[in-house]
């Protein structure tokens, strides 16, 4: 399904002699070996895309109260060929504040690009969203994230599926995405008057919420496959454990958000309901195709059927009020 909105002023001004102006954020919180490795290659690709944008600016976002990553960002700063990187503290604790920060930064630029600080951008990655954003219109790109894993894989993570994510045909539309690859037109946000909401600064899904109620307001987000991050994927996150607890986490998200977006008493509480039995079905069924896959010796029933009902089970309670934690801080 390609999108059928008409292109915005950013996707015009990218196709003729008035090219827009990019801002790409990217978050952090206390990861300095993170960002000394993406930070030269962020201020590579805003070089590289100086054909489709009038002017590219990366932003570091310092989520970290004590402002840790401001000495080393203007070091690194003043070593990078194009210069092009700006320091800002955000101290209010939760990622959901750090991203409203660069929403706020994106001042008079016409497009803001989220990435996360322990991503890696592919060889022409911002030119690549930019020219989708050109061509499609929409109210924003998403593009895909792959993994690049410290360790060897548990077989039983593999075979569970747990870090398969989502690939579409460029040019395919979508009510819903991540921040950790995306383009936004900030005109689009303006007038859709959306922010990430800060209730769920510590628990995660306001970036599912922002971009639920962005699409409902602006049209579709528009898929460009070929604008690939790398995720690098630390030895603590590829645990049974870990996994485990970010479907949780996932499906937890979902509900939630789904309930705020409701838009009477009457509609939270059918969706309370609705989710209620799918995540009990997914709980019931998830657990039973594991027991079968124990039963069988089949590690692909084992490790999905705990998938899914986990992921149920965070649906189920998260209809019900509760919500997982997963950025806690000290």
């Amino acid at each position: 399904m390609r999108a059928d909105a008409s292109p915005s002023n950013a996707a015009r001004a990218a196709t003729g002699a008035e090219a827009p102006s990019v801002v790409v954020a990217v978050l952090t919180y206390r990861r300095p070996d993170d960002l000394a490795a993406v930070l030269p290659l962020l201020d590579a690709e805003a070089a590289r895309a100086a054909g489709r944008a009038s002017r590219v600016e990366v932003l570091v976002v310092d989520n970290d109260p004590d402002a840790g990553a401001r000495d080393q960002v203007a070091a690194l700063a003043a070593r990078l060929p194009a210069q092009r990187v700006r320091y800002v503290h955000e101290p209010r604790a939760g990622i959901a504040a750090a991203r409203n920060r660069a929403l706020d930064e994106a001042g008079d630029h016409d497009v803001l690009v989220f990435v996360d600080d322990d991503e890696r951008p592919s060889e022409g990655w911002l030119g690549l969203l930019l020219a989708t954003h050109a061509e499609h219109g929409g109210c924003g790109v998403v593009g895909p994230v792959v993994s690049d894993f410290e360790v060897r894989l548990d077989d039983w993570v593999v075979m569970g599926g747990f870090f398969d994510r989502r690939r579409l045909p460029t040019g395919t539309t979508t009510d819903v995405a991540a921040t950790n690859n995306l383009l936004l037109d900030v005109a689009a946000v303006r007038r859709g008057g959306v922010r990430f909401d800060e209730r769920l600064g510590l628990s995660g899904g306001s970036d599912t919420l922002f971009t639920r109620r962005l699409v409902a307001a602006e049209g579709p987000l528009v898929w460009c496959d070929e604008a690939v991050v790398t995720d690098v994927v630390p030895a603590a996150r590829v645990t049974r454990s870990w996994v485990l607890r970010r479907q949780f986490r996932s499906g937890n998200s979902w509900s939630r958000t789904s309930l705020m977006l409701a838009g009477s008493p009457a509609a939270r509480l059918a969706l309370r309901l609705r989710y209620t039995v799918l995540g009990g079905v997914r709980i019931v069924g998830g657990l039973v195709r594991s027991g079968r896959g124990v039963v069988r010796g089949d590690l692909v029933d084992r490790a999905g059927g705990r998938k899914t009902a986990a992921r149920g089970l965070g649906m189920l309670l998260g209809a019900w009020g509760y919500g997982y934690v997963e950025y806690r801080r000290p």
